[in-house]
Protein backbone atom coordinates (compact mmCIF):
# COMPACT_ATOMS: atom_id res chain seq x y z
CA UNK A 1 0.00 0.00 0.00
CA UNK A 2 1.22 3.55 -0.80
CA UNK A 3 2.31 5.71 2.62
CA UNK A 4 0.62 8.64 2.52
CA UNK A 5 0.65 11.87 3.99
CA UNK A 6 -1.58 13.87 5.24
CA UNK A 7 -0.64 17.49 5.44
CA UNK A 8 -2.76 19.66 7.88
CA UNK A 9 -2.08 23.71 7.18
CA UNK A 10 -4.25 26.94 7.99
CA UNK A 11 -3.49 30.43 10.01
CA UNK A 12 -2.77 30.43 13.61
CA UNK A 13 -5.91 29.83 15.65
CA UNK A 14 -7.94 27.94 12.99
CA UNK A 15 -8.17 24.76 15.36
CA UNK A 16 -5.75 22.48 13.01
CA UNK A 17 -4.54 20.81 16.37
CA UNK A 18 -8.24 19.71 16.79
CA UNK A 19 -8.37 18.98 13.66
CA UNK A 20 -5.04 17.49 13.30
CA UNK A 21 -5.96 14.95 15.74
CA UNK A 22 -9.65 13.87 14.49
CA UNK A 23 -7.97 12.71 11.40
CA UNK A 24 -5.53 10.93 13.19
CA UNK A 25 -7.79 9.18 15.05
CA UNK A 26 -9.87 8.22 12.15
CA UNK A 27 -6.70 6.87 10.00
CA UNK A 28 -4.65 5.24 13.32
CA UNK A 29 -2.07 7.84 12.32
CA UNK A 30 0.58 9.28 14.05
CA UNK A 31 1.11 13.33 13.87
CA UNK A 32 4.47 14.83 12.60
CA UNK A 33 4.35 18.44 13.73
CA UNK A 34 5.43 21.51 11.02
CA UNK A 35 5.37 24.13 13.70
CA UNK A 36 9.05 25.76 13.43
CA UNK A 37 8.10 27.08 17.34
CA UNK A 38 6.58 24.53 18.79
CA UNK A 39 9.04 22.39 18.18
CA UNK A 40 10.72 23.65 20.96
CA UNK A 41 10.70 23.18 25.05
CA UNK A 42 9.85 25.60 27.75
CA UNK A 43 7.42 27.25 25.23
CA UNK A 44 4.19 25.52 25.55
CA UNK A 45 1.66 28.13 26.25
CA UNK A 46 3.47 30.93 23.83
CA UNK A 47 3.41 28.14 21.10
CA UNK A 48 0.02 26.74 21.52
CA UNK A 49 1.66 22.91 21.84
CA UNK A 50 -1.22 20.74 22.54
CA UNK A 51 -2.36 19.98 25.73
CA UNK A 52 -1.17 16.77 27.41
CA UNK A 53 -4.71 15.46 26.75
CA UNK A 54 -4.14 16.20 23.59
CA UNK A 55 -0.75 14.74 23.08
CA UNK A 56 -1.88 11.31 25.03
CA UNK A 57 -4.82 11.21 22.62
CA UNK A 58 -2.16 10.43 19.26
CA UNK A 59 0.85 9.86 19.51
CA UNK A 60 3.24 12.95 18.78
CA UNK A 61 6.08 13.66 16.81
CA UNK A 62 8.24 17.10 16.82
CA UNK A 63 6.41 18.71 19.97
CA UNK A 64 8.69 19.84 22.62
CA UNK A 65 11.55 18.16 20.82
CA UNK A 66 14.77 20.23 21.08
CA UNK A 67 15.91 23.04 23.11
CA UNK A 68 15.93 26.43 22.14
CA UNK A 69 19.70 26.79 21.93
CA UNK A 70 19.41 24.12 19.31
CA UNK A 71 19.66 25.26 15.73
CA UNK A 72 16.70 24.28 14.18
CA UNK A 73 16.24 25.66 10.19
CA UNK A 74 14.13 24.25 7.52
CA UNK A 75 17.17 22.62 6.03
CA UNK A 76 17.77 20.53 9.35
CA UNK A 77 14.05 20.47 9.73
CA UNK A 78 13.91 18.48 6.65
CA UNK A 79 16.46 16.12 7.28
CA UNK A 80 15.26 15.22 10.76
CA UNK A 81 11.98 14.93 9.72
CA UNK A 82 11.82 12.64 6.69
CA UNK A 83 13.97 10.61 9.37
CA UNK A 84 11.08 10.16 11.72
CA UNK A 85 8.96 9.84 8.65
CA UNK A 86 10.73 6.92 7.72
CA UNK A 87 10.94 5.25 10.88
CA UNK A 88 7.00 5.71 11.24
CA UNK A 89 6.16 4.44 7.88
CA UNK A 90 7.57 1.10 8.69
CA UNK A 91 4.68 0.96 10.81
CA UNK A 92 1.71 2.55 9.84
CA UNK A 93 0.50 3.62 6.52
CA UNK A 94 -0.57 7.16 7.22
CA UNK A 95 1.00 10.20 9.16
CA UNK A 96 -0.83 13.56 9.63
CA UNK A 97 1.63 16.77 9.65
CA UNK A 98 0.37 19.66 10.70
CA UNK A 99 1.55 23.22 11.62
CA UNK A 100 1.32 26.93 9.85
CA UNK A 101 4.82 27.30 9.27
CA UNK A 102 4.95 27.47 5.16
CA UNK A 103 8.87 26.86 5.01
CA UNK A 104 8.63 23.80 7.39
CA UNK A 105 5.87 22.48 5.11
CA UNK A 106 7.41 23.41 1.90
CA UNK A 107 10.82 21.67 3.42
CA UNK A 108 8.76 18.78 4.55
CA UNK A 109 6.56 18.60 1.19
CA UNK A 110 9.06 19.61 -1.93
CA UNK A 111 12.83 19.85 -0.12
CA UNK A 112 14.75 23.02 0.21
CA UNK A 113 17.54 24.10 -1.92
CA UNK A 114 21.14 22.92 -1.15
CA UNK A 115 22.79 26.18 -0.18
CA UNK A 116 26.12 26.74 1.64
CA UNK A 117 26.18 27.53 5.28
CA UNK A 118 27.73 30.87 6.28
CA UNK A 119 31.29 31.04 8.58
CA UNK A 120 31.38 31.65 11.69
CA UNK A 121 32.59 35.86 10.96
CA UNK A 122 29.56 36.25 8.80
CA UNK A 123 27.29 34.76 11.04
CA UNK A 124 28.19 36.61 14.13
CA UNK A 125 28.43 39.73 12.21
CA UNK A 126 24.91 39.61 10.98
CA UNK A 127 24.27 38.51 14.99
CA UNK A 128 25.51 42.33 16.11
CA UNK A 129 23.98 43.57 13.29
CA UNK A 130 20.36 42.47 14.51
CA UNK A 131 20.80 42.93 18.02
CA UNK A 132 21.97 46.44 17.56
CA UNK A 133 20.17 47.89 14.61
CA UNK A 134 17.06 46.00 14.09
CA UNK A 135 15.76 43.48 11.53
CA UNK A 136 14.93 46.79 9.32
CA UNK A 137 18.87 47.89 8.60
CA UNK A 138 19.40 43.93 7.70
CA UNK A 139 16.51 44.02 5.26
CA UNK A 140 17.29 47.17 3.68
CA UNK A 141 21.06 46.01 3.07
CA UNK A 142 18.90 42.52 1.67
CA UNK A 143 17.96 44.92 -0.56
CA UNK A 144 20.77 46.18 -1.68
CA UNK A 145 22.16 42.24 -2.34
CA UNK A 146 19.68 40.57 -4.17
CA UNK A 147 16.19 43.00 -4.51
CA UNK A 148 14.60 39.96 -6.47
CA UNK A 149 14.29 38.09 -2.80
CA UNK A 150 13.70 41.65 -1.02
CA UNK A 151 10.44 41.46 -3.05
CA UNK A 152 9.52 38.19 -2.33
CA UNK A 153 10.91 37.65 1.67
CA UNK A 154 8.70 38.59 4.86
CA UNK A 155 10.81 41.27 5.85
CA UNK A 156 9.63 41.38 9.53
CA UNK A 157 11.49 37.62 10.03
CA UNK A 158 14.45 37.99 11.48
CA UNK A 159 15.66 34.25 10.29
CA UNK A 160 14.00 34.69 6.56
CA UNK A 161 16.13 37.69 6.24
CA UNK A 162 19.17 36.92 7.87
CA UNK A 163 19.26 33.41 6.03
CA UNK A 164 19.07 34.88 2.76
CA UNK A 165 22.27 37.77 3.65
CA UNK A 166 24.20 34.98 4.82
CA UNK A 167 23.86 33.08 1.12
CA UNK A 168 24.54 36.43 -0.43
CA UNK A 169 28.11 37.13 1.61
CA UNK A 170 29.20 33.82 1.84
CA UNK A 171 29.19 33.33 -2.35
CA UNK A 172 29.05 37.05 -3.37
CA UNK A 173 25.96 35.77 -5.40
CA UNK A 174 22.29 36.77 -5.26
CA UNK A 175 20.50 34.18 -2.80
CA UNK A 176 17.18 34.69 -5.31
CA UNK A 177 19.74 33.33 -8.09
CA UNK A 178 20.95 30.28 -6.38
CA UNK A 179 17.25 28.87 -5.37
CA UNK A 180 16.80 26.43 -8.34
CA UNK A 181 13.08 25.00 -7.53
CA UNK A 182 13.56 21.54 -8.24
CA UNK A 183 11.43 19.17 -6.25
CA UNK A 184 12.54 15.91 -5.18
CA UNK A 185 10.47 12.71 -5.84
CA UNK A 186 9.15 11.83 -1.73
CA UNK A 187 8.36 8.12 -1.06
CA UNK A 188 4.63 8.63 -0.12
CA UNK A 189 1.92 10.27 -1.28
CA UNK A 190 0.62 13.65 -0.03
CA UNK A 191 -2.44 15.28 0.42
CA UNK A 192 -2.68 19.06 1.58
CA UNK A 193 -5.87 20.22 3.45
CA UNK A 194 -6.52 24.32 4.50
CA UNK A 195 -8.47 25.11 7.61
CA UNK A 196 -9.99 28.34 7.04
CA UNK A 197 -12.38 30.46 8.34
CA UNK A 198 -14.37 34.02 7.98
CA UNK A 199 -12.05 37.14 8.60
CA UNK A 200 -13.79 38.20 11.47
CA UNK A 201 -14.23 34.72 13.11
CA UNK A 202 -10.82 34.11 12.75
CA UNK A 203 -9.70 36.98 14.35
CA UNK A 204 -11.96 36.94 17.34
CA UNK A 205 -10.65 33.42 17.97
CA UNK A 206 -6.87 34.81 18.17
CA UNK A 207 -8.04 37.58 20.44
CA UNK A 208 -9.78 35.03 22.74
CA UNK A 209 -6.70 32.38 22.57
CA UNK A 210 -4.40 35.53 23.38
CA UNK A 211 -6.64 36.03 26.90
CA UNK A 212 -6.44 32.43 27.50
CA UNK A 213 -2.19 32.18 27.17
CA UNK A 214 -2.72 35.27 29.30
CA UNK A 215 -4.38 33.48 32.09
CA UNK A 216 -2.38 30.34 31.51
CA UNK A 217 0.80 32.04 32.39
CA UNK A 218 2.53 33.14 29.18
CA UNK A 219 3.92 36.26 30.91
CA UNK A 220 5.48 33.61 33.72
CA UNK A 221 6.95 31.87 30.66
CA UNK A 222 8.14 34.75 28.55
CA UNK A 223 10.38 35.54 31.67
CA UNK A 224 11.67 32.55 32.28
CA UNK A 225 12.95 32.45 28.14
CA UNK A 226 13.94 36.08 28.32
CA UNK A 227 17.85 35.24 29.06
CA UNK A 228 17.41 33.56 25.59
CA UNK A 229 15.74 36.97 24.01
CA UNK A 230 18.32 36.68 21.19
CA UNK A 231 17.82 33.57 19.79
CA UNK A 232 16.21 32.44 17.03
CA UNK A 233 13.26 30.49 18.30
CA UNK A 234 12.30 33.38 20.44
CA UNK A 235 11.82 35.96 17.51
CA UNK A 236 8.35 35.12 18.13
CA UNK A 237 4.76 36.87 18.28
CA UNK A 238 3.69 36.71 22.04
CA UNK A 239 7.22 36.91 23.39
CA UNK A 240 8.79 39.67 21.48
CA UNK A 241 5.92 41.70 22.94
CA UNK A 242 6.35 41.04 26.60
CA UNK A 243 10.06 41.21 25.88
CA UNK A 244 9.37 44.87 25.49
CA UNK A 245 7.33 45.21 28.04
CA UNK A 246 9.99 43.88 30.59
CA UNK A 247 12.66 46.21 29.37
CA UNK A 248 9.90 49.02 29.90
CA UNK A 249 9.39 50.47 26.50
CA UNK A 250 5.51 49.62 26.40
CA UNK A 251 3.10 48.95 29.06
CA UNK A 252 1.06 45.63 30.40
CA UNK A 253 -1.94 46.43 28.12
CA UNK A 254 -0.13 47.80 25.44
CA UNK A 255 1.98 44.38 24.86
CA UNK A 256 -1.02 42.26 25.57
CA UNK A 257 -2.75 44.48 22.96
CA UNK A 258 0.18 43.91 20.57
CA UNK A 259 0.03 40.15 20.84
CA UNK A 260 -3.16 40.51 19.19
CA UNK A 261 -2.89 42.72 16.54
CA UNK A 262 0.81 41.07 15.40
CA UNK A 263 -0.77 37.63 15.74
CA UNK A 264 -3.74 38.48 13.37
CA UNK A 265 -1.39 40.17 11.17
CA UNK A 266 0.96 36.41 11.64
CA UNK A 267 -2.60 34.98 10.12
CA UNK A 268 -3.51 36.81 7.60
CA UNK A 269 0.36 36.36 6.45
CA UNK A 270 0.26 32.61 7.01
CA UNK A 271 -3.13 32.77 4.42
CA UNK A 272 -1.29 34.68 1.86
CA UNK A 273 1.43 32.01 1.74
CA UNK A 274 -0.59 28.88 2.04
CA UNK A 275 -3.20 30.80 -0.63
CA UNK A 276 -0.49 30.69 -2.73
CA UNK A 277 -0.40 26.34 -3.00
CA UNK A 278 -2.73 25.33 -5.51
CA UNK A 279 -2.07 21.75 -3.98
CA UNK A 280 -3.94 22.58 -1.02
CA UNK A 281 -7.75 22.03 -0.34
CA UNK A 282 -9.35 23.90 1.28
CA UNK A 283 -12.53 23.40 4.34
CA UNK A 284 -14.13 25.05 7.61
CA UNK A 285 -12.44 23.51 10.52
CA UNK A 286 -15.91 21.72 11.28
CA UNK A 287 -16.17 19.97 7.78
CA UNK A 288 -13.95 16.98 8.81
CA UNK A 289 -16.27 14.42 6.89
CA UNK A 290 -15.96 16.38 3.60
CA UNK A 291 -12.24 16.41 4.60
CA UNK A 292 -11.96 12.60 4.72
CA UNK A 293 -13.74 12.69 1.89
CA UNK A 294 -11.27 14.28 -0.27
CA UNK A 295 -8.51 12.07 1.20
CA UNK A 296 -9.80 9.28 0.44
CA UNK A 297 -10.29 9.96 -3.09
CA UNK A 298 -6.98 11.06 -3.50
CA UNK A 299 -5.85 7.64 -2.98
Amino acid sequence: MTKRLIVVVGPTGSGKTDLSIRLAQHYGAPILSTDSRQVYRGMPVGTAQPTPAQLAAVEHHFIASHEVTDELNCGSYEVQALACLERLFASVDCVVAVGGSGLYVKALCEGMDDLPQADAAVREELARQLECEGVEALAERLRALDPVYWEQVDRRNPARVVRALEVCLQTGLPYSAQRTGRRPARPFSIVKIGVDLPREELYARIDRRVDEMIARGLEAEARAMYPYRRLNALQTVGYRELFDYFEGRTGYDEAVELVKRNSRRYAKRQLTWFWRDGEVHWFAPGQLDEMIACIDSAR
